[in-house]
């Protein structure tokens, strides 16, 4: 999940919810919104590897 900060960086978040703050799980900031679309798929991509 990806948003956009009022400094112009794009954060990642993760999709669920962190039970420990209720809050989704900062997963990077980036300047651009294509460098977080791709660090999102790392990530998914990382997940699945066992």
């Amino acid at each position: 999940m990806i948003r956009k900060l009022k400094s112009g960086q794009y954060r990642l978040y993760s999709r669920k919810i962190d039970p420990k703050t209720g809050k989704r799980r900062n997963l990077g900031t980036f300047e651009a919104r294509e460098a977080a679309t791709q660090h999102e798929r790392e990530v998914q991509y990382f997940k699945r590897q066992h």
